[in-house]
């Protein structure tokens, strides 16, 4: 989301000394930081759309994916694949003209509103596959598919909505977008940024540390209430026949209830405990630090570097990226699915 202008392309990064133009026009030589800087943020700019559109094509492709929870990922996906394709590309350009906004307001406007919603989709996207991690492992005898679709296709639909009224309420007065100077950013209004910020992120943010708590626990619980019970095997007994050159030997091998090692139910909970706790860390460090300081910057009135907010910026984007290498590391039918896709086009 891009709250206040940032810019990391500037003279504050360059360390270039101004130049001015025949009619007077301040311009700032790139550096060969501003360039290398340039380039990384077009590269994570492109793989982040790439990948984001290949787990979207999977998904289309492969008919067993059409169903809960990949609906889901789905939609994290196209949110992500908006973040890339909507937002991030302006903000670079924002970026490059030193956080001046040469567009127009009609733009800025429409490039603000799809910032705060398709970045607010993302984050709510992650919680609500957290939520949906949660109930199949603590509850997976009465979370059934049907059940599970249901109330999928509910957090969806309230992501989104959610999402709309965040980004859509500055258009109907709350607080302005565009101001003279050429500056685009979303609003400052006090009540505003309390607003959005807690709905785009710090509720969340309580939903996915509880939710991860509670997984913890559940785990912690069911390791230290699993017991052994097995069967002491049987001494080796010998039957022989009145022919004495046939002698059968008959082994009791040790019948196990339940091993000491983990079952398959057990293991694909820890390996989706893991998936979302992974999840939920990178969503935590990339987001947070932005969020603190559009919290508190507009209510203090104070400030801090353009380097630093520009930072805070882009690391929150980088969310977009992350999210489906995560979820894609700790899925092997999509790694199949995605290995297929590629042999097939070859």
């Amino acid at each position: 989301m891009a709250y206040p202008n940032t810019s990391i392309l500037t003279a504050n990064l360059s360390g270039t000394l101004d130049s001015h133009d025949s009619g007077g026009n301040i311009y700032r030589p790139f550096s060969v930081f501003s360039v290398l800087t340039l380039t990384l943020l077009a590269m994570l700019v492109a793989a982040t759309f790439v990948w984001n559109l290949l787990v979207l094509v999977t998904i289309l492709r492969v008919r067993t994916f059409h169903r809960v929870p990949h609906n889901l990922v789905a939609s994290m996906a196209i949110s992500d694949v908006m973040v890339a394709a909507l937002v991030m590309p302006l903000s670079l350009v924002h970026e490059l003209n030193g956080r001046l906004w040469k567009l127009g307001r009609v733009l800025c406007q429409v490039w603000i509103s799809f910032d705060v919603l398709c970045c607010t989709a993302s984050i709510w996207n992650v919680t609500a596959i957290a939520l949906d991690r949660y109930w199949s492992i603590t509850r997976h005898l009465e979370y059934t598919l049907k059940t599970r679709k249901k109330i999928s296709n509910v957090m969806i639909a309230l992501t989104w909505l959610l999402s709309s009224i965040i980004s859509l309420s500055p258009l109907f007065g709350w607080g302005e977008t565009y101001s003279e100077g050429m500056k685009c950013q979303v609003s400052q209004e006090p009540s505003y940024t309390i607003f959005s910020t807690f709905g785009a992120f710090y509720l969340p943010l309580c939903v996915v540390l509880f939710v991860y708590w509670k997984i913890y626990k559940a785990a912690k619980f069911r390791i230290g209430s699993r017991k052994t019970n097995t069967i002491t095997p049987m001494a080796e007994v010998k039957e022989e026949t009145q022919q004495p050159q046939m002698v059968f030997t008959v082994r009791h091998a040790t019948v196990t209830f339940q091993t000491d090692g983990d079952t398959w139910r057990e293991q694909k909970e820890k390996k989706a405990a893991l998936m979302v706790g992974i999840l939920i860390g990178v969503f935590v460090l990339c987001w947070i630090p932005f969020f603190i300081t559009e919290l508190i910057v507009p209510l203090c009135s104070c400030d801090i570097p353009p380097i630093w907010k520009s930072i805070f910026l882009w690391l929150g984007y980088s969310n977009s990226f992350f999210n489906p290498l995560i979820y894609t590391a700790f899925n092997k039918n999509y790694n199949n699915a995605l290995r297929n896709l590629f042999s097939r086009q070859r």
